[in-house]
């Protein structure tokens, strides 16, 4: 149980270059490339233009503002951003950043063209925003903020002018199955070492029951396998009633 962890480590780290618990399960999603990132196509071609684009001038990624509901995989694509541009990412929160002296204390520590991930970047308050201005001004860091809420309501305007916004969609029914699908069979980064035998209808019902949220789609496959005994032939089947318990 949690009592028995020293407090000090229960703290959230101000900044991080790994990604949180929560994430690790987006192992399947967790790609290096935009190419290998599954779902939100006009989001992932406007991004490769944009990329491409900053490449080709050689200078630092503009800002970019990622707005859509939770479970799409944002910190996987600022590291895939961070990727394709060939610099360092940098992952924190909102809620992370409580003491107006964490933020000064995590923008000094950055390098000459880091990317600053900001999950729920709308948690900032306005003092917060303000204050990361300048930085992202004077291009000393390239911001990729997250957001949940509508941004132009929440985010600060001089920060929104300075962004290119991206909209990420629930994803469709059948990006959710091939996530599914990759989870299972992907032994580099997936649980294909398990031996599972996934069921057709197992697999539409945990796309259908996921509502275009990846992350719940992979928390409910990785629950079935881990909890279901191997049949007698040594393979994990998820049928569709093992896929009803997730």
């Amino acid at each position: 149980s949690n009592s028995d962890f020293d407090p000090q480590e229960m703290e959230e780290p101000l900044v991080t270059t790994s990604l949180t618990r929560e994430d690790e399960n987006e192992y399947s999603l967790r790609p290096k490339t935009l190419r290998e990132y599954i779902g939100q196509e006009k989001a992932k071609g406007n991004l490769e233009v944009f990329i491409q684009a900053a490449k080709m001038r050689r200078e630092p990624l503009d800002h970019v503002l990622l707005h859509g509901p939770p479970g799409l995989g944002k910190t996987t694509l600022s590291g895939i951003i961070a990727n394709e541009m060939g610099v360092n990412v940098r992952i924190t929160s909102g809620p992370a950043i409580e003491k107006a002296g964490d933020l000064a204390a995590l923008l000094t520590n950055l390098n000459e063209n880091d990317i600053l991930f900001v999950d729920e970047i709308h948690r900032f308050n306005k003092g917060q925003q303000d204050y990361l201005l300048p930085f992202v001004e004077d291009g000393t860091l390239t911001l990729i903020g997250a957001t949940t809420e509508n941004p132009y309501f929440e985010v600060n305007g001089a920060l929104l002018s300075r962004s290119r916004i991206f909209e990420l969609k629930p994803l469709e029914k059948e990006d959710i199955k091939e996530l599914i699908h990759r989870a299972v069979t992907d032994k580099e980064r997936g649980m294909g070492t398990y031996r599972v035998k996934l069921d057709e209808d197992a697999a539409d019902f945990l796309a259908d029951t996921a509502n275009g949220d990846a992350r719940a789609a992979l928390n409910a496959i990785e629950l079935g396998v881990l909890t279901t005994g191997r049949s007698e032939d040594g393979l994990i089947h998820i049928d569709l009633a093992a896929a009803q318990e997730c």
